[in-house]
């Protein structure tokens, strides 16, 4: 099955300068005026608009090439796909070798999802709903939280990520970490992608946030951000696959909370700091790429390409630790108030993992831009608006689509589209309808809404079909706090 004019639709594409091709449900995409660079596939289900400007995008990116050497020899997309801010489509995955792309990852480095299941019923919770939401709220957004640490601390983290800095924890514990229980987070770390470790170096951090000594407290650790993320209450509303979902500790019924976010303002200055690193090394006299996406190659600059992948890492590392604070903050508060109902509530990770980063793998790198690996038997987790059901995959390790899956639904209308003036503002027509939000925002609300995103059900059926992932889970939203 086609879709509905789609002759039109490539004659349009083609008019734009775009060779695309479509078979069961995957468009295939090139520049005309680059016949050298690979064929970038996007899947999509066979409802979902195609956006010429994120196909431009895309097939751009395929056909970025290093003059002294480096090429893009994959590209693809997932399902979530959609047009980038920064030239870049949300969804891209690129394999290459002998050059990298800074403006491929941009600034969200490590942007990535991590998952806690609770053994507290949905009743046990809302009872004290209330109580718990006001002690969130002044973490989350009014600067309750304490996330002091030591100069060496920090060091630590940007140097090893989540090891390091559990080992300078133990030395010297700081902040409400004090509380926390040092040995399962080092347990857990068991479960986090790479171990939530990457090979960093804390003289490419931000300089004030590693002094030679004293005390740190960074405004941006522990933090949600904007836009898309989020921390999420929710519910294991059906198990799939029982026997994954036990091995991962995962039970119907039970509370779960889902943490979206990154590398915060570290991955906003090391990100643009590296995409204007690019650009100045462009080679004089010789014409900027037209797509204004400028790579690093082994051949000409082998040690910018190795400057560039630690300073990625560096970020990545501070946002493994984000996150772990993000959820760490949100189980002492669990224990806080629901300790009557159990006295430990253990509160266990599934798994965290990134998506906008840059890894090592076959014969090159893969960058994935708004994506996750989905390497075989490796846990996926991927989200819905805050008015859909999230799921907790399992990878297939495809290596059609660079083994990967998309991280998200994927935006359908774009944040002034919903806060201009005349937009509908209705609750059931921005699908807000029972959506319990917590933000100090309203705009926020309306730009998050489950109106702005593509439907999560054919994201993933569309992704289970191409046998890229399987379902091991579905979890349904009880309250989401936006910042």
């Amino acid at each position: 099955m086609q879709p509905k004019n789609l002759k039109r639709l490539l004659r349009a594409l083609d008019r734009q300068g775009l060779d695309v091709t479509y078979n069961n449900r995957t468009y295939s995409v090139r520049l005309v005026n680059s016949p050298d660079a690979p064929v970038a596939e996007v899947l999509l289900p066979e409802d979902f608009p195609v956006e010429a400007k994120a196909l431009k995008q895309l097939a751009n990116l395929a056909s970025v090439r290093h003059p002294s050497g480096g090429c893009v020899c994959r590209a693809c997309a997932t399902p979530d796909f959609h047009p980038g801010d920064a030239g870049v489509a949300i969804g891209s995955v690129i394999e290459t070798v002998g050059q990298v792309i800074p403006g491929a990852v941009g600034s969200d480095i490590n942007c990535g999802m991590r998952l806690h299941v609770v053994d507290l019923t949905i009743d046990e919770f809302l009872a004290k709903r209330d109580q718990f939401v006001e002690r969130m709220k002044g973490d989350y957004f009014f600067g309750t939280r304490d996330v002091t640490m030591t100069a060496q601390a920090m060091r630590s983290l940007f140097q090893y990520g989540v090891p390091g800095w559990l080992d300078a924890m133990l030395d010297q514990p700081t902040g409400s970490v004090v509380k926390s229980d040092l040995q399962q987070l080092a347990q857990e770390s068991e479960r986090i992608f790479l171990g939530g470790s990457m090979d960093g170096d804390w003289k490419l951090a931000p300089e004030e946030l590693v002094p030679d000594s004293g005390l740190v407290r960074d405004g941006g650790l522990a933090t949600i951000g904007g836009g898309n993320h989020f921390v999420e209450v929710q519910r294991v509303d059906k198990v799939e696959n029982r026997s994954l979902a036990h091995a991962w500790g995962v039970r119907e019924g039970q509370l779960a909370f889902m943490i979206h976010s990154g590398s915060r303002n570290v991955g906003k200055y090391i990100g643009g700091m590296w995409r204007d690193q690019a650009k100045a090394t462009w080679q004089k006299g010789l014409k900027y790429p037209d797509s204004q996406i400028f790579p690093l190659s082994t051949y000409s600059h082998p040690e910018l390409v190795a400057s560039y992948l630690q300073a990625e890492s560096t970020a990545a590392n501070y946002a493994f630790v984000n996150r772990l604070l993000l959820a760490e903050l949100l189980r002492l508060r669990l224990r806080e108030i629901y300790r009557e109902i159990y006295k430990d509530v253990e509160a266990p990770l599934v798994y965290d993992l990134p998506h906008n980063i840059t890894l090592l793998e076959g014969e090159g790198w893969v960058t994935r831009k708004g994506a996750c690996p989905a390497h075989a038997e490796q846990p996926v987790i991927i989200p819905g608006s805050m008015g859909a059901y999230s799921y907790l995959m399992v990878g297939r390790g495809n290596p059609t689509f660079c083994n990967s899956a998309s991280h998200g639904a994927g935006r359908i209308r774009s944040r002034f589209d919903l806060s201009r003036k005349g937009a509908s503002q209705s609750e059931s027509e921005l699908g807000l309808t029972g959506v319990d939000c917590i933000t100090l925002r309203e705009e926020r609300r309306i730009e998050e809404a489950p109106a702005a995103y593509k439907p999560i059900q054919s994201v993933i059926d569309v992704q289970v079909e191409a046998e890229m992932v399987d379902v091991v889970a579905r979890l349904s939203p009880v309250l989401t706090f936006k910042a």
